[in-house]
């Protein structure tokens, strides 16, 4: 090596060494011999921020004769592996996955609502209602009221030595919303034991929907239910004072679900009567605790019940801005909410420094506390501290209301498949597909991520701009 090409060198190694370790890395995968293939990887998975890497083979064969019909293995694959999306509903864990939830949600929501997706499409004519329930009160909150005051009306002090009243204005962002006026007259407890058995003050209000319905058509529970079929979707929010609220599409259809209408007595007027009747009805006493007493659950005065019209009346809801709206929820985070965290605490010092509000922290640190009290056990509330105590699914719906995320995705794999030219179609009854697979790693390297950014963002420009086209 000459003297100049040691120069050229030096030079070169001091240019790396003010490169970050993220540019280093681009440029490591820019002169890896697959770095196409590498780039088609990210592009298939959307961009997804955390996917999921395997490694492993499919081999599809002939039953009779035994020919290898098709075979991948993912030793040829750049660093002999295959990357697939991570599916997290979260915008703030995977925002390409969490649209792609979100796209799901929708059509899942919007075909119990007008049909398709295998459900009639006479759905849209029948009884359907846009439900929301909310939690009781455990404590007086700051709250937005447009242009006036917090709470004017309330004068006085409470027994901590704290006004319980309230005369500035709060703005959509201001953080003191949601915030108790006093924490130490909030019922924190009360909270918390909500949350965890939220499941089944829902499983109580359903049960109501028919014992309701039948006394209100004179009816025997047994021929109702023989009559009519109540499906739903429903989706869990939190609202700025951290208590979950729900929201739900409901219909009527005849006994058999879908495929079969129901009774011309059963309208929607008769279900809204229904839902606020049963709603107020539920009552779940916790049977009593020595450190706790004794509480009964309850859901919230608060309720809401809009019927959905298909004669597209000036006052009906627009059955796609329903689907959006829930579609909305389901992608959203505890950090976009201010609730909670996305992943489970392993300590009681994580409270502490998790960045949440303090009436958030303080939930947490009821919930962590309780979850060793005898008799508690079973809600397992230190496993569902992140989420202050509550454990249910955010979007859960009945078995006949529409279709499935499972049958949403199985139907765009099938369409992807068919875009690609390059993969036989080795489906039949005579084949037999024989398949190893094991997991290999999760995540991105920094130039990686950088790149899958990139890609998504593409992706993204490219949604909306085919979406704005004539």
């Amino acid at each position: 090596m000459t003297t100049a090409d040691r120069r050229a060198e030096l030079a070169r190694a001091a240019r790396l060494r003010q490169l970050s370790d993220t540019d280093r890395d681009i440029i490591r995968l820019a002169n890896h011999p697959q770095f196409e293939r590498l780039l088609q990887q990210i592009t298939a998975t959307g961009g997804c921020a955390h996917p999921v890497h395997l490694s492993g083979s499919t081999t599809t064969r002939d039953d009779i004769t035994g020919e290898v019909l098709h075979h991948y293995d993912t030793a040829a694959e750049p660093y002999e592996r295959l990357s697939v999306r991570c599916r997290n509903r979260r915008a703030t864990v995977c925002a390409p996955c969490s649209r792609l939830h979100a796209g799901d949600t929708y059509h899942l929501v919007r075909a119990g609502l007008i049909g398709g997706k295998n459900v009639p499409l006479d759905v849209q004519h029948r009884p359907r209602l846009f439900v929301t329930l909310t939690a009781p009160g455990f404590g007086r909150v700051h709250r937005t009221t447009g242009a006036e005051p917090c709470r004017p009306r309330n004068s006085g002090w409470c027994a901590h030595g704290r006004p319980i009243g309230c005369g500035l204005v709060h703005t959509d962002t201001d953080p003191r919303v949601g915030q108790p006026l006093c924490p130490d007259c909030y019922d924190y407890i009360g909270h918390i034991l909500w949350h965890a058995h939220a499941g089944r003050l829902w499983k109580a209000f359903t049960d109501n929907l028919h014992h309701h319905l039948a006394r209100r058509t004179g009816q025997s529970r047994t021929a109702l239910r023989r009559a009519v079929r109540i499906s739903y979707a429903k989706v869990a929010e939190y609202q700025r004072r951290a208590a979950v609220h729900v929201h739900a599409v409901m219909r009527l259809d005849g006994a058999s679900g879908p495929d079969d209408p129901p009774p011309a007595w059963a309208d929607a007027a008769a279900l809204v009567d229904v839902v606020h009747t049963a709603a107020a009805a539920v009552r779940l006493s916790m049977p009593y605790h020595p450190a706790l007493g004794e509480y009964e659950l309850r859901w919230g005065t608060q309720l809401d019940a809009r019927p959905l019209r298909s004669d597209g009346g000036s006052d009906a809801l627009n059955d796609d801005a329903v689907a959006a709206y829930v579609a909305k929820y389901v992608t959203k985070g505890a950090p976009d909410t201010g609730a909670g965290l996305d992943h489970p605490l392993k300590s009681a010092a994580e409270i502490a420094t998790a960045p949440v509000s303090d009436h958030v922290r303080s939930l947490m640190s009821t919930c962590w506390r309780l979850g060793i009290l005898p008799g508690l056990e079973p809600l397992r509330l230190r496993a569902w501290t992140h989420s202050l105590g509550y454990r249910g699914h955010i979007l859960t719906k009945s078995r006949v209301y529409s279709t499935t995320y499972s049958a949403l995705r199985e139907e765009r794999a099938a369409y992807e498949h068919a875009l690609r030219d390059d993969e036989p179609d080795t489906s039949g009854p005579d084949s037999v597909t024989e398949a190893w697979w094991r997991y290999a790693g999760s995540g991105h390297t920094a130039g990686a991520a950088l790149l899958a950014a990139a890609i998504a963002e593409d992706l993204a420009a490219n949604r909306e701009a085919a979406r704005e086209a004539p």
